[in-house]
């Protein structure tokens, strides 16, 4: 089956297939919240991105192997609901952004810097620190070996356009690091995993940069 990246809430799971990872997308909670998770095909390892809600859905998802990690994208409420639980039952170690652990209710394990890389099983992800959405919201990069980068944005980039910020330096500055840390060095190929919604690319979003900056979200 061919990934689409396109789910419901309540249906399906997505599984992108590549050489040495899967990536497995579902949508939950009534804010149709995507959570990722990834399986290293070397050692079986798996680590998830955004306990969002519906424990029982993800923990289903994750199946009898359990998770060694969790990661939370940033500190709003809708990526965490179910992250106490699922904690709770797989005993898995806990990442966030440095800046955002404080306000997730689930204590941090791991607090995360840009450029941090976090491990699942053979498979590197590096963290990219984006603030604006919120002061503390980390993207996730892996960079296959054997074919073009995949990303982790949670709220800090979607298909047309950036997260919602509040005021005009928080804008700016999600912006400049969207822009620095990502279209700067990533191909057109890239694969971009939201926290909401479908998937997109870095080539796809990359001639609106222009667009998006005059008009200021």
């Amino acid at each position: 089956m061919t990934y689409s990246g396109q789910v419901t809430v309540g249906g399906p799971a997505d599984v992108h297939e590549l050489k040495d990872l899967m990536i497995t997308k579902i949508a939950v909670g009534p804010m149709n919240n995507n959570a990722y998770l990834l399986r290293c095909r070397a050692t079986d390892e798996q680590l998830l991105i955004d306990a969002a809600n519906d424990a029982q859905a993800l923990l289903g998802t994750i199946g009898d192997d359990g998770i060694a990690s969790v990661v939370t994208t940033h500190q709003h409420g809708d990526h965490w609901q179910a992250l106490a639980e699922v904690v709770a039952t797989t005993r898995a170690r806990t990442f966030a952004g440095r800046e955002d652990a404080a306000g997730i209710p689930v204590p941090t394990d791991v607090p995360v810097d840009d450029g941090d890389v976090i491990r699942v099983g053979n498979v590197e992800l590096t963290a990219r620190h984006l603030v604006g959405h919120t002061p503390g919201s980390i993207a996730l990069v892996y960079d296959d070996p054997h074919g073009h980068p995949h990303v982790f944005t949670g709220d800090c980039l979607f298909p047309g356009g950036p997260g919602r910020t509040t005021r005009p330096e928080e804008f700016n500055s999600l912006m400049d690091g969207l822009e620095t840390k990502l279209f700067d060095v990533l191909p057109d190929e890239t694969w971009i995993y939201p926290g909401h919604g479908n998937d997109t690319t870095i080539g796809t979003e990359r001639p609106h940069l222009a667009q998006w900056r005059a008009r200021g979200w």
